[in-house]
Order: C-alpha cells, then sequence, then structure tokens
C-alpha cells in the first residue's frame, strides 16, 4: 500500500491489514498489491486478489527476493500468480537490473514450492532453522532463486505457460486483449 494511502473504515479489519502493511514497509518490505485487469474467476476487472512483495533486498550484490505472496483461493491455478510473478521478476531485471531473485518458502509448504518450480526458478537447498514462524517455531526455508542471465528464458517460458493459461483474457507485459482496452 502506497505511503499516503487511506483504507475505507467502514470494513471490519481493514484497519489493522493496512496497518500491518505499513509495518512491514519499515521492515524493509516492498509490497504489491495484485488486481485484477480482466474478469477472472467471477471477480470482476479492478478486483483486489492478492499480494506479493519485494524483500530482504541487497544493493550491493543485485539480490532481491519476492515473497510474502497471498491469493484468494478463487484465483488458484487461474495464471494469476503467474502474471504477477513475470511483473514482478521484469521490474526487477528489466528495471532495477537485478542478477538475482529469489524466492524463499517455508519448507512444509509444498504448494508454493510447486508453483515457484512451474515458474522455472531453480531449487538451491535447504536453509535450516531459518527463520521463526509466527508461532514461534523456527522453520527451514527452501531457497529459489532466477539469475539475469537465466531470466530471458524464464520470460519466454511464463509468456508461453499464460498465452495458455485459463485465464487468458487478462493482458500480459507487452501485450493487449479486447477485455483489457
Amino acid at each position: 500500500m502506497p505511503s499516503g494511502s487511506t483504507c475505507p473504515a467502514a470494513r471490519p479489519g481493514l484497519s489493522a491489514y493496512a496497518d500491518m502493511w505499513r509495518q512491514r514497509q519499515l521492515e524493509g518490505r516492498v509490497p504489491w498489491m495484485v488486481r485484477l485487469r480482466a474478469p477472472v474467476a467471477g471477480r470482476e476487472a479492478g478486483a483486489v486478489v492478492g499480494t506479493s512483495s519485494y524483500l530482504n533486498a541487497s544493493v550491493p550484490d543485485s539480490r532481491l527476493e519476492i515473497g510474502a505472496t497471498a491469493f484468494t483461493p478463487a484465483v488458484w491455478g487461474s495464471g494469476v500468480n503467474t502474471d504477477a510473478k513475470l511483473q514482478l521478476l521484469a521490474y526487477a531485471f528489466d528495471e532495477i537490473g537485478a542478477g538475482q531473485v529469489q524466492f524463499v518458502t517455508d519448507v512444509r509448504n509444498r504448494r508454493s514450492q510447486l508453483a515457484i518450480a512451474r515458474l522455472s526458478a531453480r531449487y538451491e537447498g535447504t536453509l535450516r532453522r531459518y527463520q521463526k514462524r509466527t508461532d514461534g517455531t523456527v522453520r527451514d526455508s527452501v531457497l529459489f532463486s532466477v539469475i539475469a542471465e537465466e531470466w530471458p528464458v524464464v520470460r519466454e517460458g511464463l509468456l508461453e505457460r499464460l498465452r495458455s493459461a485459463p485465464m487468458a483474457s487478462v493482458a500480459r507485459a507487452g501485450e493487449t486483449t479486447n477485455a483489457s482496452k
């Protein structure tokens, strides 16, 4: 949520959610809200269906992480995550000049690991006792990455996946569709 944004107070829990986002920004996370460009899974164009963030950036090392991703289950498997990750990867490599983009997930979150692997990110290993969960337990984390040299092939693979995705009516980087005009 950009600085200075306001949230309607009428929605229960929204104020606490906005406060959480502001705190995450103070921790160095750059959250991105994911809105639909066209209707998907019964959701209208413009609907907010999830979030993903840049985090743990290391400017001297030309590295950052994409994570803290959550989508409404209605859009799971629709291509929305693939499209969002394509946009985030494109911005990281093409605009920021990242040399590496990492994806880190809880070792127990097999669904996320499979989704990350489908992005063509390479499995780098398992980081033992990497970080604390919100409940205070310590987790092992699975690390994946895409490096700048792999990005052109990864981009083409993601574009090809999106061309055949159920949400084919959603415009992607460099493309327009009748639904998005």
